[in-house]
């Protein structure tokens, strides 16, 4: 198969990797690429965004399969394009990418489902959403509505920070029309699990369980990222509450989702709360999370491309996926002044030192390189340092192993990943 890959960061770098190892493949392709993917894959200079280039690239090119890695394309109907242009695209469609691209679309969705989550309401005006919050009280939790590259959340600890939240938002437009429209939430109590599955439109097939750490600082504390980290198995995760979350939450609005007559074909990511009532859904995402794909990706045993192939055909019926025991955990590594205002440029040294700790894999995500081959950091997340061991405590201190082998002042890490488990 003749297989591009669109994206540029640490979760596409990983995408890539298993791709390559499959005997299926005859080759690969990455738009826009790292210079990590580079070592796996051909690097083709084309934005994600750029969707009419890369349809006439994967026209070109024969491609038999395409695999968008962000959200922002599937939202703006990268497969739809794809699919106009008889090229199969394992991802959802415009409209089912609503899931991720609109909080009000997901929350009606719940309530169509009967899927737990929290209680929401919806506003355009910040006058009338800030007496919500006075009577609410808190902590209460603000929302942009739509795609705002996973910094439109606040979880407001008091009624004057989510004032301020639906100010900086409707007011202010901090995040441009995504913010148009507030949802606004009730502040589950739990902890938070991503649950994956790969889906063909009627079947749901689970993809693996991650934590992620989305705040900055160790003990999660700071400015909510991208995602500092995460690991594999969850053992407040059970499999009997795997298994209630798919029968509950990601089967129904899989249910759902084809009623409308929108199946949703490719990576449901269910963001959930583990509460004292059991697992109930934060968010919807149509596409993997990163640093989680990162995680699951290494403990796959299976080849992933039938896989994904067999999503796009609706034969997952059929289908069936295998697991590496053990554990799996990933340090992201950020650049100085991350996530407010990142560095740029600073020099990385020491990567081939890292990838040699046994079971470590090193995947770029903001990097670039010089023409004499020298790494230097290009973005906010810059490297996602992953391990496998017999247990987490065995891949925790692998991974560290490795960060501590990579050279680059300029870069930090938490050295907290994983805590909760080894608690």
């Amino acid at each position: 198969m003749r297989v591009l890959v669109v994206g540029s960061g640490g979760r596409e770098h990983a995408l890539c990797w298993k791709i390559a190892a499959s005997p299926q493949l005859k080759k690969l392709w990455c738009a826009p690429g790292n210079p990590g993917i580079s070592d796996v894959a051909e690097c083709v200079d084309i934005d994600v965004m750029d969707i009419p280039t890369l349809v006439a690239f994967a026209q070109d090119n024969q491609v038999d399969l395409v695999f968008p890695g962000p959200e922002a394309p599937l939202v703006a109907g990268i497969t739809d394009a794809m699919t106009e242009a008889g090229i199969a695209c394992c991802g959802p469609s415009k409209a089912a990418a609503q899931l991720e691209g609109s909080k009000t679309f997901t929350k009606e969705l719940c309530d169509a489902a009967n899927i737990p989550t929290a209680r929401w309401e919806r506003f355009e005006e910040p006058e009338a959403a800030k007496e919500f919050v006075r009577r609410r009280g808190a902590p209460i939790v603000v929302k942009a509505d739509g795609l705002a590259a996973g910094k439109g959340v606040v979880v407001a600890a008091t009624v004057h920070e989510a004032i301020v939240a639906i100010d900086n938002i409707l007011r202010d437009g901090a995040f441009g029309a995504a913010g148009d429209a507030i949802v606004i939430e009730e502040c589950l109590i739990g902890e938070e699990v991503s649950l994956f599955a790969l889906c063909d439109g009627e079947v749901a097939l689970p993809f693996g369980s991650a934590q992620d750490h989305k705040r900055i600082g160790e003990g999660d504390t700071g400015p909510n990222t991208g995602g500092m980290g995460a690991y594999s198995p969850v053992p407040v995760f059970k499999p009997e509450l795997e298994q209630v979350a798919m029968d509950r939450i990601v089967r129904p609005a899989l249910a759902e989702m084809a009623r409308r007559g929108t199946p949703f074909r490719g990576i449901l990511f269910a963001g959930l709360m583990l509460t004292a009532e059991g697992p109930k859904l934060i968010e919807f995402n149509a596409r993997f999370g990163d640093p989680e794909c990162q995680v699951l990706l290494g403990k796959l045993r299976s080849d992933l491309l039938p896989a994904l192939q067999a999503a796009c055909d609706g034969e997952l019926g059929h289908f069936d996926l295998r697991w590496h025991d053990g554990a799996r955990i990933a340090v992201v590594m950020a650049a100085r002044g991350y996530p407010e205002a990142p560095e740029r440029g600073s020099i990385i040294r020491g990567l081939d030192r890292a990838a040699a700790v046994p079971g470590v894999q090193v995947f770029h995500a903001g990097t670039a390189a010089d023409a004499d081959g020298t790494i230097r950091a290009a973005g906010g997340r810059v490297l996602t340092i992953c391990a496998s061991g017999a247990d987490l405590a065995g891949a925790r201190a692998a991974a560290y192993r490795a960060v501590d082998a990579i050279d680059w002042p300029e870069g930090s890490c938490r050295r907290d990943i994983g805590y909760r488990a080894l608690a």
